[in-house]
């Protein structure tokens, strides 16, 4: 190995931190406290589930106590509202971890989610053909 190599080998101390391509990883855990549920009320967020900033969220001073995967999944939210697996590709995070952060900055009052329409609750396809039939028949 030359000196302008990049490649940090198993045999360097902490080299088990830091990827070539990377850059210095951190486990998701360590994100999320070792957490894998999200919140205390377990609340189950679907991939299609988008999120909002909430309207009134907590002021400058609460969100200065968030971590900066929260952070960054807020201005995430800020410029557009993203569903779940939306935040979890641009914020370069695991759903899992996402879900987690997300769980806490709901029961923080900083974001709401809109949960998708249960198929149950849908209206029925021929309800839906019977009608624009009616409007055609105008």
């Amino acid at each position: 190995m030359n000196e302008d190599s990049t490649d940090v080998g198993p045999s360097v101390p902490g080299s088990q931190w830091y990827d070539a391509d990377a850059g210095p990883l951190v486990r998701p855990y360590a994100m999320t406290g070792g957490r894998t549920k999200p919140g205390p009320s377990n609340v189950r967020f679907d991939l299609i589930a988008l999120v909002v900033v909430d309207d009134d969220p907590p002021g400058p001073a609460e969100e200065s106590l968030l971590g900066p995967e929260h952070r960054s999944l807020l201005a995430l939210c800020r410029a557009e509202t993203q569903s779940v697996a939306e935040l979890s590709a641009d914020a370069d995070l695991p759903v899992g971890v996402v879900r987690v952060l997300l769980g806490d900055l709901l029961e923080s009052g900083f974001v709401r989610v809109n949960r998708p329409v249960p198929p149950a609750q849908l209206p029925d396809e021929r309800i839906l053909r019977e009608v624009i039939d009616g409007l055609r028949a105008l």
